[in-house]
């Protein structure tokens, strides 16, 4: 990668490149249980600005940047009532699409509300959690038809943590299946892992990747050999801008995907989303992803910083005195986590040495910084109809004959009567 593609990939904040095509999706804002209706506003920091969420006494949720459009006052020590969002300082009150509705330090004959405006973005709330679109409101697009938006509740488990690191430094770890036995070897052989069956599988160093872009990003595939007869394909997708599916393990268990979006350039919110497409997940299944020893980072309490972090080298609880740093990663997510915040927050991509093993990561990249460079020069981006979201990821054994991607398509897409169990 050479330094003009870095730096179009890396900056996000107002004004960059790809901070321009960022803003034209939806993103995950907040989890609906961090908003109270005519509770407290509370504090969000996405694509490098500082915003309030709130949620209104109707229980509506609502956006706001955080600076009043008065004189600047912090807007998170807001009063939320009378479903609208009131400035401590001077009493101006904005209703959740930022229309100054009062301004009761000015006397009658110098009103000029219907001349302000505050920030706000517009928000959707689906399965617990609050999304928010940042771009032109005469451009928004319908909510993206990922299958965890589509599932009844009931279906889906939520979960969001910081992560300290460039947002696709944390994704790529999604979609590079290479390192899964190395990164996780150790993690797969426990007893308690949550992919026991596919531990040999995963074992093979070099496999093969096949790519297949799609109007929504990639579909990504990874091939290791089970013997003479059959391969083992791991199948996901890579969807604009930020959104990925985990191939998932064998049996009836739940799926896995991630949203990854900036706070700033080196720091990142990452939602987890599980899910069953055709079952209501069991309460077994929510204690295990509670616990965070699969694909969900256990947090400190009263935040959403990881426990195992870089502070403790990434440690699991009661592993802390392992002779070898790697032996104390002892969770899947904390063992990515710890890998991909060990580049620093921000990699400088120019010093990489690639090879075909990066072949997605690559295409990714690639998709993503000609998406914004062509978005700078007038075209619309990509993956603008909610359709272009609907596929779903598969672990599955195929002949070698097999024509991978035509073996799958019904498998991909995401609607109930087409899952079928994993391998």
């Amino acid at each position: 990668m050479n330094r003009n593609d870095h730096e179009t990939l890396a900056e996000t904040g107002p004004g960059t490149v790809m901070g321009a095509l960022l803003r034209r999706y939806w993103t995950p804002a907040v989890l609906s249980t961090e908003l109270e209706a005519g509770g407290a506003p509370v504090r969000v920091r996405l694509l490098g600005e500082d915003l309030v969420a709130i949620r209104n006494t109707e229980g509506k949720p609502g956006l706001f940047g955080e600076r009043c459009a008065h004189r600047g006052a912090s807007l998170y020590f807001g009063k939320n009532d009378n479903c609208k969002l009131r400035c401590l300082y001077h009493g101006w009150q904005y209703d959740l699409d930022g229309n100054c509705v009062e301004q009761p330090n000015e006397p009658p004959s110098s009103q000029f509300k219907d001349k302000v405006k505050q920030k706000a973005y517009p928000c959707i709330e689906r399965n617990g959690v609050v999304w928010t679109y940042m771009g032109p409101r005469e451009k928004q697009p319908l909510l993206p038809d990922l299958e965890y938006l589509t599932l009844p509740e009931s279906h889906v488990h939520v979960a969001k943590r910081i992560q300290h690191c460039h947002f696709t430094q944390g994704l790529e770890g999604d979609i590079d299946s290479s390192h899964l036995g190395f990164l996780h070897g150790h993690a797969i052989s426990l007893p308690d892992s949550p992919m026991p069956g596919t531990a040999a599988r995963l074992g093979q160093g070099a496999p093969k990747f096949e790519v297949k872009l799609t109007p929504g990003g990639l579909v990504q595939a990874t091939c290791r050999t089970v013997d003479d007869a059959q391969d083992y394909w791991r199948v996901g997708q890579w969807f604009f801008p930020g959104f990925t599916t985990i191939p998932p393990r064998g049996g009836d268990a739940p799926m896995h995907g991630h949203s990854w979006t900036p706070m700033e350039d080196g720091t990142s919110w990452v939602f987890t989303f599980s899910l069953h497409p055709n079952r209501p997940l069991l309460e077994e299944e929510h204690r295990r992803m509670s616990e965070a020893t699969n694909f969900h980072a256990h947090l400190m309490p009263g935040s959403f910083e990881p426990r195992a972090n870089k502070a403790n080298g990434y440690a699991a609880e009661g592993f802390e005195n392992e002779k070898q740093p790697w032996m104390r990663i002892k969770y899947f997510q904390d063992q990515d986590i710890g890998m991909t915040e060990s580049m620093g927050p921000l990699y400088d991509r120019t010093q990489e040495n690639l090879g075909n093993s990066d072949l997605v990561v690559t295409r990714m990249r690639r998709r993503l910084i000609e998406a914004a460079r062509d978005f700078a020069r007038g075209i619309e981006p990509p993956a603008q109809n909610p359709a272009d979201y609907r596929l779903r990821p598969v672990s599955m054994l195929l002949p070698k004959d097999a024509m991978w991607f035509d073996a799958v398509t019904e498998r991909m897409d995401a609607r109930p009567e087409t899952w079928r169990e994993s391998v």
